[in-house]
């Protein structure tokens, strides 16, 4: 939460309601990052995720708390991406390629980042942070592919990516 927008957020997001309600993603993985290397924890940070759940799998019902969420957040003058997990098998292999089942919550889609150690959220309810592989790769600056979702052609996109922000970052051969 030394990120400002983080910090924001956290206090904010409550009023939406969401079921399952949490802030993932770069925003919080990268403010360690930043940290390590000397950086404002913000740095770097291209939008801010939130994953939510809810079994209404209509465009509109999510597109009712994007813009909630947009006129909530407007002051912070950064990118806050809503996404219901119940609805990303319904658009995933369009927009990614591949078959993506059908969630059961919030933290399946945590669960199946392209990186092991950048799974991670805070639970907006309990502020308890959610890292289903722990955060010593995140602590580590490793970079390995998550058995959960492996898909060495996008984990390896991804993985350069941020190596190329964080150059001290490993990247772990998943054909290892």
């Amino acid at each position: 939460m030394t990120n400002p927008v983080n910090a924001a957020l956290a206090e904010r997001l409550p009023e939406l309601g969401l079921n399952q309600c949490m802030l993932t993603a770069g925003c919080l993985f990268q403010a360690v990052w930043n940290h390590q290397s000397q950086k404002p924890a913000d740095w770097g940070v291209k939008d801010y995720d939130v994953f939510y759940f809810d079994e209404d799998l209509s465009w509109d019902a999510e597109n009712e708390v994007i813009q909630s969420a947009k006129r909530l957040f407007e002051d912070l003058e950064v990118n806050v991406e809503f996404k219901n997990q119940a609805r990303v098998h319904l658009w995933y292999s369009q927009r990614f390629g591949g078959d993506y089942p059908p969630l059961q919550s919030a933290k399946d889609g945590i669960d199946r980042y392209l990186i092991a150690g950048t799974c991670m959220g805070w639970d907006v309810e309990t502020g308890e942070v959610y890292a289903p592989n722990g955060l010593a790769d995140t602590e580590h600056g490793l970079l390995r592919i998550n058995p959960k979702n492996p898909r060495p052609d996008l984990f390896d996109q991804k993985a350069k990516s941020y190596q190329a922000r964080w150059p001290w970052l490993r990247i772990i051969d998943p054909h290892c």
